[in-house]
């Protein structure tokens, strides 16, 4: 299915006092991951959230292989796992520049409709992108 790679640059605030990148961080990270999948299909959380769509995240794993540095630059791998219906899941792995796997990591998203407040199926527009 479709994937993107985003960079990220380790910042200072986001380590712990041994300069490796605090644990809950990661989370942040797989959210620039999903934003930036997303922005590359040609919409945004803000578009999504304009038209009344919310995607809360409902599951989060991450399974920590080798801690970031600050000031490392970092890769995060985005792949959809399968189309969405009411949820969209997706797998990430997080590398180093020497292409270590630091972490891989899952999450699964739930589509909600902000006017009625109850789960809805993925909206047409994004399964006809990632039907191309």
């Amino acid at each position: 299915m479709k994937k993107n790679i985003t960079k990220i640059r380790v910042r200072y605030g986001e380590t712990d006092k041994m300069g490796v990148v605090y644990y809950g961080n990661y989370a942040q990270y797989l959210e620039q991951g999903r934003t930036e999948w997303l922005r590359e299909l040609g919409f945004s959380y803000r578009w999504m959230e304009e038209n009344n769509i919310e995607l809360p995240v409902t599951k989060l794993y991450i399974e920590y292989k080798k801690g970031a540095r600050y000031d490392d630059e970092i890769f995060v791998t985005t792949r959809l796992r399968k189309l969405p219906t009411f949820t969209i899941e997706f797998d990430y792995e997080i590398h180093n520049v020497e292409g270590e796997l630091l972490v891989s990591a899952s999450t699964t998203l739930v589509f909600i409709d902000m006017l009625k407040n109850k789960i809805r199926r993925a909206p047409e527009y994004l399964l006809e992108k990632l039907r191309d």
